[in-house]
């Protein structure tokens, strides 16, 4: 068991929120926090809105996949968030599991890129106050 932090980002895809917040939490924390992303029902790829809603924050995810939970993964986090109301991961002893009920902009008629650029940006919220509270302050 590694002293590193350690989180869990759950979507039921693997394709858009759990993988942008996995993106997000490599680019602020860089190596300080060991981060995993996975599906409960893994899609077969990456949503390309939520890639390019990355890329224009010069962060790159364009080389990940999706995947399910794996025991490794569980082995080296203290902590699963899932993504939205319908991501759903049986309790693990000794893991925390929290949900972020993101933001969905497509209930109030926004879809596309803009819709994607609000939940990318309710997301890196959320992930920067979890990088602060996982390694107490994060950079300047």
């Amino acid at each position: 068991m590694t002293s590193k932090p350690g989180v869990l980002f759950v979507c039921v895809k693997n394709g858009g929120k759990s993988q942008m917040a996995g993106g997000l939490m490599r680019h602020l924390t860089k190596d300080a926090v060991t981060v995993y992303t996975a599906g409960t029902k893994p899609g077969p790829s990456l949503n390309s809105q939520s890639v390019e809603s990355l890329v224009e924050l010069e962060i790159d995810i364009g080389a990940e996949h999706t995947k399910p939970i794996t025991p490794d993964m569980l082995g080296d986090v203290s902590l699963i968030v899932t993504l939205g109301s319908e991501a759903v991961v049986d309790p693990v002893p000794g893991i925390e599991i929290r949900n972020w009920d993101t933001d969905e902009p497509s209930e109030r008629g926004i879809e596309g890129m803009e819709r994607m650029r609000l939940v990318r940006d309710d997301i890196s919220i959320r992930v920067s106050l979890l990088a602060q509270e996982m390694l107490g302050s994060v950079g300047s």
